[in-house]
């Protein structure tokens, strides 16, 4: 009997977690971008050679940021990434309030396109209830599991109305028109990494803001909505333009 109990405690003991198996097809996401240095580690875009867009949780620092381009496992180095220092990082104003969560990222080298390495087009439109839209980033999809960084996950979601949102959003969500929710229950809806990027259609249109959905399955993820930010945008690379093109 003793036998018996410890044959099922070390079973029990090297039972496997719950198998994550949403990872994308390698680099069919050629504009996701690594950010990381110091205990750093978030999602980007490439939207432009020298710009990177990402959610303001993603604590950037010019002095110790690097951008990692053409990434599928972090892990290891596949020849195929172009690790970039940062030069410059624009927070949306007012920082981190209830309304915004934004941050643009300058490179201090720009980005050579290539297979591996391309830039997302801008929203050219706003994101519709019950639109489906692809949402990738490094990390787990399993409510309430962590997992560090290492393949690149993809998961597919449901765009859902405002009122959705709101019904199950936690009090300390205070929503603002700068948000957009996708995932539902029985559906795709958690991946927990800061600055996940959603796609609808080929553009860019969202940004991780509260991974709801890995904290209750049930709930909607909420995702900085791009479509409102494309002047802020295009007036920071403007403004921001490095100063000597090569």
């Amino acid at each position: 009997m003793k036998l018996l109990l410890l044959v099922v405690a070390l079973g029990l003991a090297g039972a496997s977690p719950l198998k994550d198996d949403k990872v994308c097809q390698p680099h069919s996401r050629p504009w996701q971008v690594y950010l990381h240095g110091g205990e750093l580690s978030c999602s980007g875009v490439l939207i432009d050679k020298w710009w990177i867009v990402t959610s303001f949780l993603c604590a950037i620092r010019s002095d110790s940021t690097i951008a990692s381009l053409g990434e599928h496992d972090v892990t290891v180095e596949e020849g195929t990434e172009q690790h970039i220092h940062v030069a410059d990082v624009i927070h949306h104003s007012p920082y981190r309030s209830p309304l915004h969560s934004l941050s643009m990222v300058r490179l201090a080298s720009p980005a050579r396109f290539t297979e591996y390495v391309q830039p997302i087009p801008l929203p050219n439109r706003c994101p519709q209830p019950g639109e489906t839209c692809y949402v990738s980033g490094w990390g787990s999809t399993i409510p309430n599991q962590y997992a560090p960084p290492h393949y690149l996950k993809c998961i597919t979601v449901p765009v859902v109305d405002d009122q959705t949102c709101l019904n199950t959003s936690p009090d300390t969500v205070i929503w603002s028109p700068g948000m957009v929710c996708a995932g539902q229950a029985n559906t795709d809806n958690c991946l927990d990494d800061i600055g996940s990027v959603m796609v609808c259609d080929g553009r860019l249109q969202g940004l991780d803001w509260f991974a709801n959905g890995c904290m209750n399955p049930a709930y909607p993820t909420v995702y900085t909505k791009l479509c409102e930010y494309n002047d802020w945008i295009s007036n920071v690379m403007a403004e921001y333009r490095p100063t000597a093109l090569p």
